[in-house]
């Protein structure tokens, strides 16, 4: 019976993760047709004014723009499903050449920032919800503010400006670098984007640990241990943070599927190739194929993450697993 309820959840769970997908894929491809401008008014500029009508409908079914929107549609998901994730016509490359090249460069920047801003939230949240409404709390919750207020792009360009005039460090001057060809530089080159992404990150991280910290305090076994004269660091790291991990790993999970699309800004700034940067050229070039496919990946992976977070949460606090 129990392995029939787990089937049942797992199923829900595959066929809710396939829906949100398909709604990701209608919403990206419909409004990429509603931006004025086609891709031949891209391509050609405007020269596309000179076409003559056998000109422009012969591209118009060169690039498919000949069918119907719900035929363009079906047509590309189709394609997706079989691994053909279309082409770039600027770069002469395959969608999926170009998302394997770039997506190993956003997910280092998204794994080096998360570990940025677990590093900095977990403890400062731990540190506000030690004594809430001390002087150490207002610090946090500023602290908070700033994460949340500051904006990436702000923060990433000053970042750069002092760095490049008082300490002559641009390694973003260079050459993208990748992690097996130069580790040294591609890790210079990763510092200053992932420092922002993760102390804007790290914000929602330290509002959620403090919230749940400050909520497992109240538990009874909480003050049972602190009676039993448990000490308080080992209470604090041990015993408290351990239960209040679930709400933390959540909120962490999100962030991380935040920064695959959400890093476009910061990739920009500090010219890293990553997948962020994809899709905004692809925009700014109408390369309908580059950017619904890049988004669809996106998404993929964000759910897959989301999955994983789920399954481990159920592995951190056994009531989970027993719900």
């Amino acid at each position: 019976m129990i392995h029939r309820i787990r089937q049942s959840v797992g199923f829900r769970r595959l066929g809710g993760a396939l829906l949100t997908l398909f709604g990701v894929a209608v919403a990206v491809f419909f409004m990429l047709r509603a931006l004025p401008g086609d891709q031949i008014t891209a391509s050609f500029g405007t020269e596309a004014a000179a076409l003559s009508a056998d000109q422009k409908a012969s591209l118009e079914a060169y690039y498919g723009l000949d069918q119907p929107l719900i035929g363009q549609f079906f047509t590309w998901l189709g394609s997706i499903v079989t691994g053909n994730l279309g082409y770039s016509a600027r770069s002469q490359q395959s969608v999926l050449e170009m998302t394997a090249s770039a997506l190993p460069v956003t997910l280092e920047l998204a794994v080096l920032s998360l570990m940025i801003a677990v590093l900095i939230g977990v403890p400062v949240g731990m540190l506000a919800a030690s004594k809430p409404n001390a002087l150490r709390d207002w610090i946090g919750q500023g602290f908070g503010l700033a994460g949340l207020g500051i904006p990436a792009f702000f923060l990433s360009t000053a970042l750069l400006a002092v760095a490049a005039s008082s300490f002559g460090f641009n390694p973003n001057g260079q050459g993208y670098a990748t992690l097996f060809t130069d580790p040294l530089l591609n890790l210079q080159q990763m510092a200053l984007p992932a420092f922002v992404l993760g102390f804007g990150i790290s914000a929602p991280i330290m509002r959620t640990t403090r919230t749940a910290v400050l909520e497992v305090r109240t538990l009874d076994f909480i003050r049972t241990a602190r009676a039993k004269g448990v000490p308080p660091r080992r209470l604090q790291w041990h015993h408290v943070l351990r239960t209040a991990l679930v709400p933390i790993v959540t909120m962490s999970g999100l962030q991380f599927g935040y920064l695959l699309g959400g890093a476009v800004v910061v990739e920009q700034i500090f010219s890293l190739p990553g997948i962020g940067r994809q899709v905004l050229l692809g925009i700014n070039q109408f390369e309908y194929a580059v950017v619904q496919s890049t988004v669809l990946v996106i998404a993929v992976i964000f759910v897959i993450v989301n999955l994983l977070t789920d399954l481990l949460y159920r592995r951190i606090d056994p009531r989970v697993r027993a719900a």
